[in-house]
């Protein structure tokens, strides 16, 4: 039955951003656990290690981010595991994200200048501490404005959790709009709503970026 848009409906939609923060914390969990893991096999002196970090990344950003979440969700499904929608958002997006952070990671480690390795070593530190004192705190700051800069690619990208039937914003406003007929204003609320929470990460990022230029 099709009936008038009302600030119930809007509460609704509010409430599922929660649901969008949850998946985007999980994916980052999930993901930047896969990404230290895969920055520091990128910066490996091992060449094998390289090599199978390259290739999970090069695997990973070659397959649309919609094929993991029907990987997980429908694929797995056929051989009998049926999983939770938010189980198959969250190990879909810890995939995607793993790799991507990874390359984030990876890249703000391998700029480091080998004279910081030099000036570690020099003082007598082992590979390890060199790691600790003063090559990841320098890496990290390098890295905080492109890693912002993806969590926002990724707070929007969770929208594509709706196709396999999580309920978050982008499904709350789908099924707003069948119960309603006016998907031009829910989809205004929807979008509003995305820029509310990407917004003030962009702009967080613009200014870490305009520092980072400064400090060079």
């Amino acid at each position: 039955m099709i009936r008038e848009l009302t600030l119930t409906d809007a509460f609704y939609l509010v409430l599922a951003i929660r649901w969008t923060i949850g998946l985007t914390l999980l994916a980052l969990i999930g993901g930047g656990t896969i990404g230290l893991v895969i920055a520091a096999m990128g910066a490996s002196r091992f060449k094998v290690l390289r090599g199978l970090a390259f290739g999970y990344v090069g695997t990973v950003q070659g397959i649309p981010l919609l094929g993991w979440l029907f990987t997980f969700y429908f694929g797995l499904s056929i051989w009998g595991y049926k999983l939770p929608p938010l189980v198959a958002a969250t190990l879909g997006f810890s995939i995607y994200a793993g790799a991507f952070l990874g390359e984030i990671w990876r890249g703000a480690l391998i700029a480091i200048p080998k004279t910081q390795w030099e000036a570690g070593l020099s003082i007598g530190l082992n590979y390890i501490e060199q790691l600790r004192h003063v090559i990841i705190p320098q890496a990290v700051r390098m890295a905080i404005a492109p890693t912002v800069g993806f969590v926002v690619q990724l707070i929007k990208n969770t929208s594509l959790a709706a196709v396999i039937g999580f309920v978050e914003l982008t499904r709350e406003g789908q099924l707003t709009t069948a119960s309603t007929f006016q998907p031009f204003s829910v989809y205004l609320l929807v979008a509003l709503m995305y820029f509310s929470l990407c917004y003030p990460l962009t702009q967080y990022s613009r200014v870490l970026e305009r520092k980072r230029r400064v400090l060079h």
